[in-house]
């Protein structure tokens, strides 16, 4: 039997339902470790009842969040279960479609679709614009993006892109934003590992490898895997570089290994 509530939205400017989540899991939705409170769910259209699906549906401008996370989209479809034990709901999975956003304390994710898993505590994002925001970089990708809250990361994959604060950019098939706390206790993006097909680009040279490591505090990364770095017509070969994301400086680290120098004369 379907229950449809959307017709209160005609009455009132937005609904919003309240259900508890799973004691078990925290994470997006779980109150920035308070696992106790409620999943608030708004929307301005409208939220649609399926029992017999165990769904909650919330149309136009709708959102999900717990304590600091929140979940924006056209359209969420809340998944539930009933949990005996409090003989009320648990929400085991949430999928956003449309313009969906993930706020998490002022850090932004965007993509057309979405999928909560809640006890995985994975958020997966697909789309044709898919993009982290943070204070310090942005991070896009082709593919889709992932948020492991248990471990605090954030996986981009395809065509993996992170553009700093000075438009320099570093490249690769897979990223690994790790985020974590800061000296006074913020936590912020720390650590990008790239992993395949490394291209860095400082406005300068071009620097290719096979994996690296981007401090995000220090802006250095450091590329390794036959590295090659090239400005203008003159490359330089070896084994690592360490690249100054701030000044566009890079050097090759030898690390046992010759290095290699091509320099073509100037006319």
């Amino acid at each position: 039997m379907r229950r449809v509530l959307a017709a209160a939205a005609l009455l009132l400017p937005a609904m919003t339902l309240w259900l508890p989540g799973d004691g078990a899991a925290q994470g997006l939705l779980d109150g920035g470790g308070d696992d106790s409170g409620p999943v608030e769910i708004e929307a301005t259209e409208g939220i649609e009842w399926l029992r017999d699906e165990q769904q909650y549906i919330a149309r136009g401008d709708a959102r999900a969040k717990r304590g600091n996370f929140e979940v924006r989209a056209d359209i969420l479809t809340a998944h539930y279960r009933d949990d005996e034990t409090t003989d009320g709901q648990q929400i085991h999975r949430l999928d956003a479609d449309g313009s969906v956003i993930i706020d998490t304390s002022g850090e932004l994710a965007y993509g057309d679709q979405g999928v909560y898993h809640v006890l995985e505590q994975i958020m997966v994002l697909v789309g044709n614009d898919l993009r982290f925001e943070s204070a310090d970089a942005i991070i896009t990708a082709r593919d889709s993006l992932e948020f492991w809250e248990a471990d605090e990361l954030a996986v981009a994959r395809g065509n993996a892109t992170v553009v700093t604060t000075d438009a320099r950019r570093l490249r690769a098939d897979v990223m690994t934003a790790y985020i974590l706390p800061d000296a006074s206790g913020k936590k912020s993006v720390q650590r990008i590992d790239a992993i395949g097909n490394v291209h860095v680009s400082t406005g300068q040279e071009i620097i290719l490898g096979r994996e690296g490591v981007y401090e995000v505090d220090r802006e250095v990364a450091t590329i390794c895997g036959n590295v090659r770095i090239t400005r203008g017509d003159n490359q330089l070969n070896g084994d690592c570089a360490e690249v100054e994301m701030d000044t566009g400086r890079s050097r090759l680290l030898g690390g046992g290994q010759r290095l290699k120098a091509l320099i073509l004369p100037t006319e």
